[in-house]
């Protein structure tokens, strides 16, 4: 897409948002709106020249074969400060059922208890852990959760009613500290989070130090950033990258008051959005188309008026300084070396600041690189857990290891 098109685009948004034409907005802030989904403008149409039924059942097929997204823990619900209720699964160890695998893995039982805690960036949910949570199922226990206003948890009650506040990263900061009350009030805790998710714990560090501090055995931070968001090009053109931050904003709130319209932009629109997903979430060519479709199918869930209402929180985010509480806690900063949305830059930016830390930059890998590249990103995992003692050695994560199709 051109520098003159991107603009065109963004002014088109703007202009039927502000006309009332909410048809025409729906269909061309579905575009505009996924930038702040992870997912921006900029992508080639070579799709559109296959037939839309066939490409909508090739959709269906993919749902129905793909297993993504299909484990399930123990649930439980936790409350945020407002009230808010949070959807969070424990996946147990089971000392039984457990230990072949583990002594095949580890070749001897696993040692003292630690909870890993995993928290998922924006427009997912906890299901973006998949390939993770399948290759350390049985051998540690984790918590897995969903954001508010995200997958199972609630809507924000502070962003409902006529006394709304914006969402914040700080608000995001103690939802995690009620989810940790709730599914892991003792014990040792490992932190993993993918972009909004390590943003959250960033939170969590300014807000609860002497959490970290007693508590935190690791920390692992996926694909996400410290500050400075609003610098990020997503790969554009300079034309089109200030347009969009100029008028961005106001587009997603506008859409956001029309949700039900724009939903249906987003449906009509869904080749589009499709494409924009893949181009924005994985690097890879070869990226199983499956994986792919789990991918779009976590992103288009989030309503739109959800994407507006968080966006200006990820401008606003400054969590540098946090990262001093991390300073003598093992950690892991790892990204995909295509990243537009939190690009590399942001990791290393990091690590700077934790010069203990180990930082891997994972070739031909994007934002969901956890998707992308699981046995990457699941094998550093384990050598985290290993240093930390909650698991005696790297965990091998046989056939979650690979999105690749065959022969690709």
């Amino acid at each position: 897409m051109s520098e003159t098109s991107t603009g065109d685009a963004v002014a088109a948004a703007a202009a039927a948002a502000a006309t009332g034409n909410w048809r025409r907005a729906g269909i061309v802030g579905a575009a505009i709106g996924v930038i702040a989904a992870g997912a921006a403008a900029g992508v080639a149409l070579e799709r559109m020249t296959v037939g839309r039924g066939m490409r909508q059942k090739a959709r269906l097929a993919l749902d129905a074969s793909g297993p993504y997204g299909a484990l399930r823990g123990m649930p439980g619900k936790a409350l945020g400060d407002d009230g808010t209720e949070l959807y969070y699964e424990a996946d147990e160890v089971d000392p039984d059922a457990g230990a072949p695998r583990r002594r095949r893995l580890f070749g001897r039982k696993a040692p003292a208890p630690v909870t890993v805690v995993f928290s998922h960036g924006y427009c997912l949910s906890q299901d973006s852990w998949h390939f993770q949570r399948a290759a350390l199922r049985g051998l540690v226990r984790a918590v897995y959760w969903d954001q508010r206003s995200h997958g199972r948890s609630a809507r924000g009650a502070s962003q409902s009613g006529p006394d709304a506040v914006p969402v914040s990263i700080d608000q995001l900061g103690r939802d995690l500290k009620a989810v940790i009350d709730a599914a892991a009030p003792e014990g040792p805790l490992v932190l993993v989070g993918h972009s909004m998710g390590g943003m959250t714990i960033m939170a969590l560090a300014e807000q609860f130090p002497e959490l970290v501090r007693e508590r935190v055995v690791g920390v692992a931070m996926v694909g996400t950033s410290s500050g400075k968001l609003g610098e990020v090009n997503y790969g554009l053109p300079l034309a089109g990258v200030n347009a969009v931050r100029r008028v961005l904003p106001g587009v997603l709130k506008a859409l956001g008051s029309q949700a039900e319209l724009v939903e249906r932009g987003r449906r009509a629109t869904a080749d589009l959005f499709a494409g924009l997903i893949k181009r924005y979430s994985f690097s890879s060519k070869d990226v199983d188309p499956a994986v792919a479709r789990f991918a779009e199918r976590l992103i288009e869930s989030t309503p739109i008026d959800v994407v507006a209402e968080f966006y200006p929180a990820f401008v606003e985010h400054d969590k540098a300084e946090s990262l001093a509480v991390f300073l003598e806690v093992p950690a892991l900063v790892l990204a995909g070396d295509k990243d537009l949305v939190t690009p590399s830059s942001h990791s290393e930016a990091i690590a700077d600041l934790l010069p203990d830390s180990e930082l891997v930059i994972v070739p031909d890998g994007g934002h969901l690189v956890m998707l992308e590249h699981p046995e990457a990103v699941t094998d550093r995992l384990a050598d985290l857990l290993a240093r930390v003692g909650a698991v005696p050695a790297p965990a091998n994560v046989g056939p979650y290891g690979s999105t690749a199709q065959p022969g690709g």
